[in-house]
């Protein structure tokens, strides 16, 4: 059973690899990147790397060449990445893909939901499903290590305050660890062809109350200050953050814009986070990490 995993230099990417690699062993393992080089260490293990570009379609076929099952891991820009997408599946399955897991978002089948970032996953599972392939949707919800990085860290460098729309909406935020995990055994055990999976953590909070838990570990508090819409893009103004998609640079240095934000913070406020389930632990057979524990770890990190 040989398992393509794409984006195999990224945060994400390495650890489904590292631990795919204990699972099934390296020979049973495709690494995709457009670095190649970063990939080493696993090419020295025995894993197989290759270049792999989504906007370079007829350099796809010799990547996936072998590939059995499939980890799709989306792709950074928010607005592009469903045409970068659609190579990928298509150049996977004409390769003999049979199997097809996708990081996705949670809520993006909920009608009415603003976010605009569900329009693109939501695109990619449409595209998946009508491609042959059996798949497994893996709806994530905020990870938890977004929280703990690049909430906190600027709410400290801003004297503990943070604006922000999200008003009471709750999520379960959940670890990219235990994410990981998750993609790690639905590609290695099998058994869940054409099922979709809410992941969530243990617990649900209110931006409020997770800031707050996070002030407490840091032993500073940090308040968030309740803001409207228009207000929260002129803080991502404020940072030179790109207001729309089509605005972003190719090469730049921020591959998001401040609409996908801002309306991502409206579904939060919305409800359409408010979810917990119980599917880390039933498909790993243990716990998913709580919110603080993610912080706990994050904490040797933030500014003193």
């Amino acid at each position: 059973m040989s398992i393509v995993v794409s984006g195999a230099s990224g945060a994400f990417g390495r650890a489904a690899a590292a631990s795919l690699l204990e699972r099934v062993g390296p020979a049973n393992l495709i690494l995709l990147s457009r670095t190649p080089a970063k990939l080493a260490d696993f090419a020295a293990r025995g894993a197989t790397v290759r270049y792999a570009d989504f906007d370079e379609p007829a350099g796809l076929a010799s990547a996936f060449a072998g590939g059995e099952r499939m980890l799709l891991i989306s792709t950074a820009r928010v607005g592009t990445r469903v045409g970068q997408h659609r190579n990928a599946v298509e150049a996977a399955v004409a390769a003999g893909v049979r199997h097809i897991v996708y990081t996705s978002l949670l809520g993006v089948a909920a009608p009415g939901n603003p976010a605009i970032v569900k329009a693109d996953h939501r695109a990619t599972e449409e595209i998946i499903e009508a491609s042959g392939a059996t798949w497994t949707f893996l709806r994530d919800s905020q990870y938890a290590e977004a929280i703990a990085g690049a909430m906190v860290i600027p709410a400290l460098q801003m004297g503990g305050r943070k604006p922000d729309n999200c008003g009471v909406g709750r999520v379960a935020f959940v670890s990219r660890d235990d994410c990981v995990a998750v993609a790690a055994a639905v590609l290695a055990e099998g058994g869940h062809e054409n099922q979709a999976y809410d992941l969530t953590g243990p617990e649900l909070f209110t931006i409020p109350q997770a800031m707050s838990l996070a002030g407490h570990v840091a032993g500073r508090p940090i308040v968030v200050d309740q803001v409207s819409d228009e207000e929260m893009f002129a803080y991502f103004d404020s940072l030179g953050v790109p207001r729309h998609a089509s605005d972003i640079a190719p090469d730049g240095p921020i591959p998001w814009s401040s609409d996908d934000m801002v309306t991502f913070g409206q579904s939060i406020r919305e409800g359409y986070f408010d979810a917990l389930t119980n599917h880390v632990e039933r498909i790993t057979g243990r716990p998913p990490r709580t919110l603080r524990d993610v912080m706990m770890q994050f904490k040797s990190s933030w500014p003193q």
